[in-house]
């Protein structure tokens, strides 16, 4: 039986992804480099640091990585503060009540950075409903390395045969299954040109799971 729940959170809880990608492209343009799309889309669940580090050896940049980070995020932050309409994705909120409620535990393993994370989970209130929260940045390898899944998992209430993460990226279902857990991909209209085809289970809108669902799909998946 499934007893903890392993959410990403960019394109799973909230849609910060239109903000990062204006920050990002925001100082690729200051730094005078041309990241293509292809390019961008495969940065997609690396930490800030990781896709710096990527830019910096693709570009043969001078730059400190650090210097990066700290610009990128300067950029994110104010972007973050003034966009009003920033919601968390349709369902989720409820979705996340739900497993709450029932006793299913909840953890956060995200890309991105503690700032990041707190911010979000203050604007909407999110910490009461997670036990723990794992920062992409804390890892040297950003995913499809599985070391933040694998983390996250040694934190669980139960063994990680008992886990489940629910991801949108390609990398991100990587990540969840070379960790050897049951995967939920969700086809977010946000998440574009992403490979769902690894996960175990793909859903289009969080009304398609609830907790009895999720509770028993191990034992689903092994008839």
């Amino acid at each position: 039986m499934i007893q903890t729940v392993i959410f990403d959170m960019d394109g799973v809880i909230v849609d910060t992804e239109p903000v990062h990608r204006y920050a990002y492209f925001q100082q690729f343009s200051e730094l005078k480099i041309d990241v293509t799309e292809e390019m961008f889309t495969s940065f997609t669940g690396n930490s800030t640091r990781n896709t710096f580090q990527k830019v910096k050896d693709i570009f043969q940049l001078d730059h400190d990585v650090e210097d990066l980070i700290q610009r990128k995020r300067t950029i994110f932050n104010d972007a973050f503060d003034k966009k009003e309409d920033l919601e968390l994705l349709t369902g989720v909120e409820i979705l996340i009540k739900d497993f709450h409620h029932k006793g299913m535990q909840l953890i956060l393993a995200s890309s991105a950075s503690k700032v990041t994370i707190e911010r979000v989970f203050n604007r909407f209130k999110l910490h009461d409903y997670f036990t723990h929260i794992v920062s992409g940045e804390d890892f040297p390898k950003s995913k499809p390395h599985p070391a933040i899944f694998e983390h996250a998992a040694s934190l669980s209430i139960a063994p990680k045969e008992n886990c489940i993460v629910i991801e949108d990226s390609t990398n991100g279902i990587k990540a969840a299954k070379a960790a050897g857990i049951f995967c939920i991909a969700y086809n977010s209209f946000h998440s574009k040109d992403q490979d769902l085809s690894a996960a175990d289970v793909v859903i289009n809108h969080f009304n398609e799971i609830d907790y009895e669902k999720v509770a028993r799909y191990r034992l689903d998946i092994n008839k």
